[in-house]
């Protein structure tokens, strides 16, 4: 039955088309000056952004692993995507997807970024911790998330930086909302009694292959899609605790069920595991 559920889900990101991964914010504000100094805009050969990350070590990021594998820089250091200094610009030297990702459906949703070089703490660019392994986020516990997407439905992405308040919801409320049973080790936030939160552009299916892939991998073809907020972090308590994976809405003004992020503290021995060196 479990793996049922999974197939269901699968089946239904599918039919959503694209209005299933993380892509815009919705109502929400400029992000303050001097605020959230961790967050990173990853971006294609380009020089276009595509997804949100954050710096949790000097030379490494945290993203979503439906991010793709296409990203070739990372920009720190600026709320505001016109002004980036030359020095908080990093290439990606490696991309560490969870070995287990196969879609957003079966969850697993995470990936780390090398980066060339190490990036220079400052007062324009900090990490940010990340939660214990026996961190429970409690429900309707207010938090942010945060990002360049889109702010609302088929408008355009955003050069500033951009915030909003989301409270937590019940991961049993959540799977009945949704009526599928979520992937495991996800927490759910926004979306839902609210008008606030993400919303997503792009989750596509080739029918010919029967492959799912994201927007992010289909600009290696033709396409050109930015999924914006993807990948950002979900903020509890001043930690990063999830990052942005998948919504379903159709309406993004109007999201119609919670928004559901990685659960990062499930992760922490993978995590630690590449940042000492894996290969």
């Amino acid at each position: 039955m479990h793996a049922l559920h999974k197939l269901l889900l699968f089946h239904l990101l599918i039919s959503l088309g694209r209005d299933a991964l993380g892509g815009k914010i919705i109502h929400g504000e400029k992000a303050p000056e001097n605020s959230m100094l961790y967050m990173a805009s990853l971006q294609n050969n380009r020089g276009q952004h595509v997804c949100g990350g954050f710096l949790i070590s000097e030379d490494f990021v945290l993203t979503a692993a439906h991010c793709g594998n296409q990203l070739t820089r990372v920009v720190l250091g600026t709320h505001d995507l016109r002004r980036v200094a030359a020095g908080n610009k990093r290439l990606i030297e490696r991309t560490y997807a969870h070995p287990s990702y196969k879609n957003v459906g079966l969850g697993k949703d995470i990936m780390l970024l090398k980066l060339s070089q190490k990036v220079q703490l400052d007062n324009s660019v900090q990490t940010i911790q990340l939660p214990t392994s026996e961190m429970n986020v409690r429900e309707n516990e207010k938090c942010q998330v945060a990002g360049w997407g889109m702010t609302k439905s088929n408008g355009p992405t955003v050069n500033e930086l951009q915030v909003v308040d989301v409270s937590t919801v019940n991961i049993h409320v959540c799977d009945n909302k949704w009526n599928l049973e979520l992937p495991d080790n996800v927490i759910c936030a926004g979306g839902y009694n609210t008008t606030k939160g993400f919303c997503q552009v792009c989750f596509l299916f080739v029918q010919r292959t029967g492959q799912l892939v994201s927007c992010t991998e289909m600009q290696q073809t033709s396409f050109s899609s930015s999924q914006g907020d993807s990948g950002g972090p979900l903020v509890c308590n001043g930690k990063a605790v999830g990052i942005v994976s998948f919504n379903r809405g159709k309406d993004c003004d109007y999201p119609n069920v919670p928004n559901v992020y990685t659960d990062i503290s499930k992760y922490l021995p993978w995590i630690t595991y590449v940042l000492n060196g894996a290969e």
